[in-house]
């Protein structure tokens, strides 16, 4: 419960955005409503644990949800939370804890891996359950078809709140991963004192252009760096607005006191920044990665003398 509550705090804030009393316009929950919900509540929590077993026996059929609620820990409390569910359902009470207990729900749904196409089929499910038991009690009389239409509208009022929150949650998720994807994708790593080195790899769109620059001019400050050899050997294409973007890159890191060697581009890329029209002459290129951490070096100050032999390197190392 204490993960669930942790992470819960960002989605309520999100889902309640929209206010509950817009909610509840939407579904047009009525004071009559109220009164039909009120009748059916003994007969709902009577057959409560038969209206949640529904619920999971719908996704223990599911080849796609078989597994994710088998742990008995997790299954436990989707029990719980489905009957705690339930009972607020026909509890009459519909504000700002009853929306945070279905926000509470949602996020367990989503931790639990269940989406929304699963959530959906579920609730259906529920739903068929509620409304066997109901017009049974009812026999199909008027009153029974006008208490279920107001029990669906609580219903549909939980189902958007839930759905908005494993929608967000996943949306959440896929954000993170790709900042971390990126991240990764273009580390400023130190590789001697005041020296970076920026591999590139794959698709460099303006986006990650204008966070390879943030996170390059990061690098420069933190480490007092003062040069910095950009590889671009796993970089296939640019477009114009990229190679702009590099060549600002290239100017900002001059100005805080770090040149910038250009290694490994590709004959594809190079004939692109020609005719794109590029001012080559702003760009300090060098063939391979090898060559630009020699210039690097040079432009250091380092000199390396070999002592020896390969094989008496091997033996000193």
């Amino acid at each position: 419960m204490l993960e669930i509550h942790a992470r819960s705090d960002a989605h309520l804030r999100q889902v309640l955005d929209y206010d509950v009393e817009r909610r509840r316009r939407f579904v047009n929950l009525q004071p009559l409503d109220l009164e039909h919900i009120a009748d059916l509540k003994g007969g709902v929590l009577q057959h409560l644990d038969e209206h949640v077993e529904a619920f999971f026996s719908y996704l223990d059929a599911l080849p796609e949800a078989r597994g994710l609620f088998a742990g008995r820990e997790m299954r436990s409390e989707g029990v719980r939370l489905k009957r705690d569910h339930l009972i607020a359902m026909v509890g009459g009470e519909y504000g700002k804890d009853y929306v945070e207990q279905r926000v509470t729900l949602g996020i367990m749904y989503s931790r639990a891996g269940l989406d929304a196409r699963m959530f959906l089929g579920g609730f259906h499910a529920v739903l068929r359950s509620l409304g066997a038991r109901i017009m049974a009690v009812g026999e199909a009389s008027t009153p029974a078809f006008d208490r279920l239409s107001s029990l669906e509208k609580v219903l549909f009022f939980d189902l958007a709140i839930i759905v908005d929150v494993l929608i967000a949650d996943r949306e959440s998720t896929i954000a993170q991963q790709q900042e971390a994807i990126r991240e990764l994708s273009t580390p400023a790593l130190q590789i001697r004192d005041r020296l970076l080195i920026l591999p590139i790899i794959g698709v460099l769109d303006t986006h990650r252009a204008r966070q390879l620059t943030e996170g390059l001019l990061r690098a420069i400050r933190d480490n007092r760096a003062k040069v910095v050899v950009m590889d671009v050997t796993g970089v296939a294409t640019v477009d114009s607005q990229v190679a702009n973007h590099l060549l600002q890159t290239i100017a900002a890191s001059r100005l805080m006191g770090a040149e910038v060697i250009i290694t490994g581009l590709s004959g594809e890329v190079a004939q692109s920044l020609v005719t794109l029209g590029v001012d080559l002459t702003k760009l300090n290129a060098v063939g391979d990665l090898q060559g630009g951490l020699e210039l690097a070096e040079r432009l250091l100050g380092y000199e390396f003398v070999r002592i020896g032999p390969p094989s008496a390197a091997r033996t000193l190392a």
